[in-house]
C-alpha cells in the first residue's frame, strides 16, 4: 500500500510538472523566445559557456535564469555582463522544475529577449524528469569530472541532442582519455553530438553556437 501511495505521487507530480512545461513552452512560443536548458554538475563551466556564448552574439538579446540551490553568484556574473537574469534558488531541490521557471520567467522581459539560456542547478540525475519547456537541453560536463562520468549519469546524456565536453585543454594535466568520453556518449547516444570545448578560450563554442543555430 505504502508503495502504491509513493508511485501515484510521483506520477501527480511529473503530470502536473508537464503541464506546467507545456505552458512555459506556449509562453516562449507567444514572446518568440528559444529557450535552451543548460544542465551539469557544480563547475562544469555552464555560466563560462552561457556568458561566452552571449557574447559572441552581439546582435542577439539573450537573458538567463541562474538555478542554485542556494547564493547569487553566477546571476551576479550574468547581470556585471549585463544580460537580463533571474536568480531562482531551490533549497533542498537538486534541480529546476517547470513551476520554478514559471515564475522566474514572470520577472523577465520576454519581449526584450530572442534567446534565453536557464542554468540548471548542479546535478546530473535530478533534472532527468523535469523538463521545463524549453526548445532543447544542452548537458556540460568537463574533463575535470573525470572520464566515467557519462557511463555513470547514462539517463540525462541518452535525452540530449547536444552535450559539451568542456575544459578540454586540461586533459593531459587530468590524465582524462577524451576518447573514453567520446566512445561513451556514442554507445549511450548514438545520434546525438557531442562538442568538445575550451570555454574560457572560446574554443568549439562556435560550434555549438550553430548546432543551436543561434549564430
Amino acid at each position: 500500500m505504502h508503495k502504491t501511495c509513493d508511485v501515484m505521487m510521483e506520477k501527480n507530480i511529473l503530470e502536473e510538472n508537464s503541464k506546467l512545461a507545456r505552458k512555459n513552452a506556449e509562453l516562449f512560443k507567444d514572446h518568440n523566445v528559444r529557450a535552451f536548458n543548460i544542465l551539469g554538475a557544480i563547475g562544469s563551466g555552464k555560466t563560462t559557456v552561457i556568458e561566452k556564448m552571449a557574447e559572441g552574439m552581439a546582435d542577439t538579446r539573450v537573458g538567463a535564469i541562474a538555478g542554485d540551490l542556494s547564493g547569487k553568484d553566477d546571476y551576479i556574473r550574468f547581470k556585471n555582463r549585463g544580460i537580463p537574469a533571474v536568480a531562482v534558488n531551490t533549497g533542498k531541490d537538486c534541480h529546476l522544475d517547470a513551476h520554478y521557471v514559471s515564475h522566474a520567467l514572470e520577472k523577465l522581459p520576454l519581449d526584450d529577449m530572442d534567446i534565453l539560456f536557464i542554468e540548471n542547478v548542479g546535478n546530473l540525475i535530478c533534472p532527468v524528469d523535469f523538463p521545463l519547456g524549453t526548445e532543447m537541453s544542452v548537458v556540460i560536463i568537463s574533463v575535470t569530472e573525470g572520464d566515467d562520468m557519462i557511463r555513470k549519469h547514462p539517463l540525462i546524456f541518452a535525452q540530449s541532442e547536444i552535450s559539451v565536453l568542456n575544459k578540454v585543454d586540461l586533459a593531459e594535466i587530468m590524465e582524462v582519455d577524451i576518447g573514453v568520453i567520446e566512445s561513451d556518449f556514442n554507445k549511450i547516444n548514438p545520434h546525438g553530438k557531442l562538442i568538445k570545448t575550451d570555454a574560457r578560450k572560446g574554443k568549439g563554442l562556435e560550434e555549438l553556437s550553430r548546432m543551436l543555430k543561434i549564430n
